[in-house]
């Protein structure tokens, strides 16, 4: 007996509403994205190794997927390779390729790849897969979509405002309410490590303090201490553990804590401006909130950093994420070009919005209508109205075989088709046709002039 087929875990099957949904997402994100003056880009989806390793910090280069080089892959590799059984080194003999892990580094490749044919600042946006050697879990895959919007080539921090205000719009639209925009700066967790006296640690210090709302004051401090950070440093930083009230609110105690750091203070002044700006200008459903603790994407995120929060009630993690880069193209060659983007989580999104029942009905419409196979004439009859029908952008089928009515009906009940049209020797002698309502059970004989108005 054949073994039952099965995927890799960490991926998934997407049935044909499954496909109606995600493209309903990833329509909306890509209207906004274009309305935002972004135009799309796409890249392949492997690089060579050396493009990608190295870029996302020791953690994010184990979750490569690694593709072995074509032939006979083993036949150049040193005998002394394999006597040292050294994974890593065996590695860089057998792969010269890998999966892409993320879309900003590719991105960051095409600039400087395509530089003299790029007009600055350029806005990209890009809606590709991307892989993961990641465990599975609950909004968590191996092969997953991303939804990318960047701009290069500009420091201005109005760039900023627009992304916090595209959010707004793409959940707006989507009916997504009470999502937070959560927003930190690279500087300010910088500038807190330093008057701690703890600049040394800056990368230990900043993943312990993401880990607050998991594990509590206690637990970064245990952390804290195990990484070499001092009980004196932590109690200075202690201020930070209850952080609350409003964007300016925080700053306020934020300017106290950083008086000495000229960093710091850069990085508050910049956080002002964009909450100034965001309050002057507004937000329809989403709110914009300070997260000092937020450190996400430290290896190559140099000033704002943003992570978006889902409603209050919704067990998911962040459905997008970003921040600014002051140099990423910098390690391709091209140096000093200011960057900052903002990624959309489209499986995340998908099942916030299924968890809330968000998806319109139009989200998911299919076929509207099928013609009942009588026979051959009947067929070409039928086939006249279809070809009218989809000329008018409405979605019709014939059923393709000659076949029992109970059979050719319990398909269109099945496919969810709202409308069936019967059209026999006595609709073509009248040169009707009657359509029955699926979901009302009525049915009526009318011209097809009638029946392209009735559909439309």
């Amino acid at each position: 007996m054949a073994q039952k087929p099965s995927i890799p875990k960490g991926t998934r099957d997407f049935s044909p509403i499954e496909v109606a949904k995600r493209s309903y997402i990833m329509n909306t994100i890509r209207t906004q994205f274009q309305r935002y003056g972004f135009q799309p880009i796409e890249t392949p989806s492997f690089e060579n190794s050396s493009t990608l390793m190295g870029k996302y910090g020791e953690e994010g280069d184990r979750l490569i997927f690694k593709i072995l080089n074509s032939g006979d892959y083993l036949r150049k590799v040193k005998d002394d390779t394999f006597a040292k059984a050294n994974s890593n080194a065996l590695t860089l003999q057998i792969s010269e390729k890998a999966l892409r892990y993320d879309l900003t580094v590719p991105f960051a490749r095409y600039v400087v790849q395509h530089q003299n044919e790029i007009d600055f600042p350029f806005k990209r946006y890009q809606m590709q897969p991307v892989w993961r050697a990641d465990r599975p879990q609950k909004g968590r895959f191996r092969e997953f979509y991303q939804c990318d919007a960047d701009v290069v080539g500009s420091d201005s921090l109005w760039q900023e405002i627009e992304f916090v205000q595209l959010y707004d719009a793409v959940f707006t639209t989507l009916k997504l309410e009470g999502v937070t925009i959560k927003m930190n700066n690279r500087k300010i967790l910088s500038g807190i490590a330093e008057v701690i006296g703890a600049s040394d640690k800056l990368i230990d210090f900043t993943v312990a303090l993401d880990k607050l709302d998991k594990i509590g004051e206690d637990g970064v401090t245990k952390e804290m201490l195990s990484k070499g950070i001092t009980q004196e440093a932590i109690d200075k930083v202690a201020p930070l553990f209850t952080l609350s009230g409003s964007f300016g609110d925080q700053l306020t105690i934020l300017t106290d804590l950083l008086s000495d750091s000229e960093l710091g203070k850069e990085g508050i002044e910049e956080l002002t401006f964009i909450n100034n700006a965001i309050e002057e200008l507004g937000l329809e459903s989403a709110q914009l909130q300070l997260d000092v603790t937020l450190a996400r994407g430290l290896n190559y995120y140099t000033g704002a950093i943003f992570e978006v929060s889902a409603p209050e009630g919704v067990k998911m993690g962040s459905v997008g994420g970003g921040g600014r880069y002051a140099d990423l193209t910098g390690v391709f060659g091209l140096k000093d070009v200011s960057g900052v983007g903002i990624s959309f989580g489209l499986d995340r999104i998908y099942l916030v919005l299924e968890e809330l029942d968000l998806f319109p009905e139009e989200a998911i419409e299919g076929t509207k209508v099928m013609f009942i196979n009588f026979g051959e004439k009947e067929a070409l009859y039928a086939m006249k109205a279809i070809k009218a029908l989809r000329a008018k952008g409405i979605p019709a089928v014939l059923y393709p075989d000659v076949a029992k009515m109970k059979k050719q009906m319990t398909y269109a009940n099945r496919r969810e088709i709202p409308f069936v049209i019967l059209a026999g020797d006595q609709e073509m002698e009248a040169g009707t046709y009657t359509v029955k309502d699926m979901v009302a059970g009525k049915q009526e004989a009318i011209p097809l002039d009638a029946l392209i108005a009735r559909l439309s």
